[in-house]
């Protein structure tokens, strides 16, 4: 027997005065589901960050299109049920990767800029008109609003100007008109500097490095743009993700590839004893919000 279609059982019933049969009809019609290989990387990760922004977890779109989802060591029992629940709906658009270690802020007490109880690393130095600034991260930025370079806190580098995290996670801080030695350099922890001329936007495959209070200057490639990261304290989007080392303190520290600055150290998992991988905030996007120029 042949059996009329979906639109001609709707026409007939139409006609037959069951308007709402028809109107059920249709919207079955339209709710069949759609093949993940056709959906685009950014509809998938819209939908990650929706219903799977889980703190220890982070994503990425690679070159081939593949969504790479990571997940740390916190991820377990209903947190992982909860995280594979969403990505199996994808099938082979996204692959699960573990990465050792907890997805974490890199901020610490110690050396280098220190604001509250912490410390943080100082980005880049930047400048609108004959004003100075440095960035370095907004998760640092949002702890203080005074910024030192000594720990016993004697010598007042500046003030907190903005700040944004989560979300992004960048700040800016005024120097003090008192210190003056602010050069357009990144400081190589070798007895010498990098000077920086520019800045731009980071590509998959170009060789950076990482300069951090913490750990110096580590090197290494960009695997990702665009990437997410699922901090406990929120959610960080459009970030840089490669496999250069970092660890505590040396947030804000400046990415960068030759002159050109590209980044400012968000966080990440392991550590540069077995290595890592991190994640940076595009340093463009910071110039631009708050109007300054690296020189």
């Amino acid at each position: 027997m042949k059996f009329p279609s979906i639109r001609r059982t709707a026409a007939i019933l139409a006609t037959a005065g069951l308007a709402g049969t028809t109107a059920l009809l249709a919207t079955q019609a339209s709710a069949a589901p759609v093949a993940p290989s056709t959906l685009s990387a950014s509809a998938i990760t819209a939908t990650l960050s929706k219903d799977a922004s889980i703190p220890g977890t982070a994503w990425a779109t690679s070159p081939d299109g593949r969504i790479i989802v990571s997940y740390d060591d916190t991820v377990t029992g209903s947190k992982m049920a909860a995280l594979t629940g969403v990505t199996k709906q994808f099938g082979s658009r996204i692959t699960l990767e573990k990465i050792p270690g907890k997805l974490t802020k890199y901020i610490s007490g110690g050396d280098a800029i220190y604001g509250g109880q912490y410390r943080c690393s100082l980005g880049f130095n930047v400048r609108s008109g004959t004003t100075y600034y440095f960035l370095t991260a907004g998760h640092c930025g949002n702890i203080a609003s005074s910024w030192y370079s000594n720990s016993s806190k004697t010598t007042l580098l500046g003030t907190t100007f903005g700040s944004s995290f989560p979300g992004n996670d960048y700040a800016i801080v005024k120097y003090s008109t008192s210190y003056t030695n602010h050069p357009g350099t990144v400081d190589l922890y070798n007895g010498s500097t990098q000077d920086i001329t520019s800045a731009g936007n980071a590509s998959v495959g170009q060789a950076v490095k990482r300069s951090g209070s913490t750990t110096g200057v580590h090197s290494g490639t960009v695997t990702a743009t665009n990437a997410t990261v699922n901090y406990a304290e929120g959610s960080v989007s459009g970030l840089i993700r490669t496999n250069v080392c970092a660890e505590g303190g040396d947030s804000g520290g400046a990415l960068f590839a030759g002159t050109i600055a590209l980044g400012l150290t968000s966080g990440g998992s392991g550590n540069c004893s077995s290595g890592g991988t991190t994640y940076f905030q595009p340093v463009t996007e910071a110039l631009s919000r708050y109007g300054v120029s690296v020189y």
